[in-house]
């Protein structure tokens, strides 16, 4: 059996965020981005997390301490709360989520409201209102 995706869509890996993340796929929605984006930080795999960054906005700087903190936590799962536009033909979209996580054996959540918008006509992740 098929290891199923991280990002809890029922699919398996192969079959959901892999291409995304591996570059043989673009995402077509800001939900599917911000799926895959979930998928790397379980994995800690900063250079998609760039990759997928908004050039605008990428937090090179933070890069190690990004790596090193998405290693230190065990990623528990992913909810979509919700999304607004972010579909094929848009150009910005907006998708609320809950990402659960362990933390020195405590439980933890990050709920944000992430921006995505297209460059070049890719979706990238720009910014997120925590809550």
């Amino acid at each position: 059996m098929q290891n199923l995706c991280p990002c809890g869509s029922g699919l398996t890996y192969a079959n959901c965020c892999e291409p995304i993340i591996s570059g043989k796929k673009e995402s077509l929605t800001a939900q599917e981005l911000m799926r895959s984006r979930y998928t790397a930080f379980t994995q800690a795999n900063v250079d998609y997390l760039m990759r997928s960054h908004s050039a605008k906005t990428r937090p090179i700087k933070e890069r190690k301490s990004i790596e090193k903190w998405a290693r230190s936590v065990n990623w528990m799962g992913l909810t979509i709360i919700q999304t607004q536009a972010g579909g094929a033909n848009d150009e910005i979209g907006y998708v609320e989520f809950k990402a659960l996580y362990l933390e020195n054996g405590k439980p933890q959540q990050i709920h944000e409201k992430s921006l995505f918008q297209r460059e070049n006509g890719i979706w990238v992740y720009v910014s997120g209102v925590h809550f």
